[in-house]
């Protein structure tokens, strides 16, 4: 499909991603007792934990380097060792992971030289493991922050010792209840395997009436260092997990593999498969039957959206996942767009809808202007695609992040063939409830 976008080369209206420093948020907390720290303002660590907050519902525990106007011109190294002196006092971490915003980045501030420094020092003890990311906001998005901080992690901590057994996966930006997923789906294949990051308990853990600063969630060091030793590497989603991975490759000669989020039936088979071709693991009955399940569901209700026009908006390697979904349940997908560039994900993508519009450096602007031309019957996006679904009038299938105004959605899986089965759920009745809203009275019909 050929649009003609206004030409806006220096304006971004309601944009479709958001900062690196986040990402790098984001992949810390997936690391065992790690304290995130922001070298730059306590503006952008504010932005970044209200986002956080608001998207899980969970406390984000995150530091900063406190820049104020002085730091701005004259750098902020002063400011930072005294933050990590503050952190070590208080917070007692054993791991920090600290990434950097714009501000100290422009000023050119040596973040690995300080650290070496106040190591030499003794002003950072041995037993507390510290890496650092550049993630300056004015270049990449969240997804190239989180995959800098993985890909520092992982160079930084992972060695090379005896064989493990053991598979890697980075699973990119996935929920807490995605995690849970896949780690059910490895637990019943018997394979062994190192998450990195896991947010599961720690982003989902149990209100128990004891406060944990820390808690018992997330991947630990020894862990990290471990995956030096692993079979392989399973990235899912290139985007966000294939800079580490490589990395892997390079300094261990660990292969790895680059497969779409197991999302939808044809992306999830692929996972399955792989995980059964890299380990030698048989695939279980149990996962058969998972699987016939959701083809019993997808058969009873594919007359709700078989045919249905749809756009995908959102980070780059849930959108490719949602539009595979989309194509096995027989949904057209009109527009799929993202913020961040990449030209090798618009390949991908428009290989498998190649009569859509796909763009990777794009915003919800845009989609207004194309929904007043080519109109589809439903959105799935994030929170920020809530207008266009009032403006248009469409139904919108909350998917990805952030999702700002529903509750608990990350608590609930759309990976796995349970995941997609209760996507395919929400997928059918949300056209369900759509309908039944619109339609007139004498026209409301009790069986659908």
């Amino acid at each position: 499909m050929e649009c003609n976008n206004t030409e806006r080369k220096y304006l971004t209206v309601n944009p479709l991603k958001t900062c690196q420093p986040l990402g790098a948020v984001w992949a810390c907390l997936g690391i065992h007792q790690c304290m995130p720290h922001s070298h730059g303002s306590q503006g952008c660590t504010s932005y970044l934990r209200m986002q956080l907050t608001r998207h899980f519902r969970e406390f984000i525990p995150t530091t900063t380097s406190s820049f104020s106007e002085a730091q701005v011109v004259f750098g902020g190294v002063g400011n930072l060792k005294q933050a990590i002196r503050n952190i070590l006092s208080i917070y007692k971490p054993k791991v920090i992971g600290i990434s950097t915003t714009c501000s100290a980045e422009t000023i050119g501030d040596d973040v690995p030289g300080t650290i070496n420094e106040m190591r030499a020092s003794g002003d950072i003890p041995e037993d507390v493991k510290v890496f650092t990311a550049s993630t300056p906001s004015y270049v990449g998005s969240h997804v190239t922050g989180f995959s800098n901080m993985v890909k520092s992690a992982v160079e930084t901590f992972a060695k090379k010792s005896s064989p493990n057994g053991k598979i890697n996966i980075i699973p990119g930006l996935l929920s807490p209840g995605d995690l849970r997923e896949i780690k059910r789906i490895l637990k019943i294949m018997g394979i062994d395997a190192i998450i990195l990051p896991d947010i599961s308990d720690v982003l989902d853990a149990p209100m128990t009436g004891e406060i944990h600063l820390y808690q018992k969630g997330g991947t630990t060091i020894s862990e990290i260092e471990d995956m030096g030793n692993s079979i392989a590497t399973v990235v899912l989603g290139r985007e966000a997990g294939i800079a580490p991975a490589e990395s892997l490759k390079e300094m261990y000669d660990v292969p790895y593999e680059v497969l779409p989020l197991p999302i939808g039936i044809s992306n999830v088979d692929k996972f399955i498969m792989k995980l059964s071709e890299i380990t030698s693991k048989p695939i279980p009955y149990e996962l058969e039957e998972e699987r016939g399940r959701l083809v019993d569901m997808m058969l009873d209700a594919h007359a709700h959206w078989y045919n249905k026009k749809a756009a995908v908006f959102g980070d780059p390697d849930i959108v490719e996942a949602i539009v595979g979904y989309a194509n096995d349940l027989g949904i057209n997908v009109l527009y799929a767009l993202t913020g961040s560039y990449s030209s090798e994900w618009e390949k991908t993508v428009k290989s498998m809808v190649p009569d859509a519009y796909v763009s990777s450096d794009n915003d919800l602007w845009y989609l207004k202007e194309q929904l007043d031309k080519k109109p589809v019957d439903m959105l799935f996006g994030n929170s920020h695609g809530k207008y266009l679904a009032k403006e248009y009038d469409l139904p919108l299938l909350r998917v990805g992040f952030p999702i700002l105004d529903r509750a608990n959605l990350q608590h609930f899986p759309i990976v796995g063939y349970k995941g997609t089965a209760w996507l395919v759920e929400r997928t059918g009745n949300t056209l369900l409830d759509y309908k039944d809203a619109k339609s007139p009275e004498h026209l409301l019909e009790l069986i659908m």
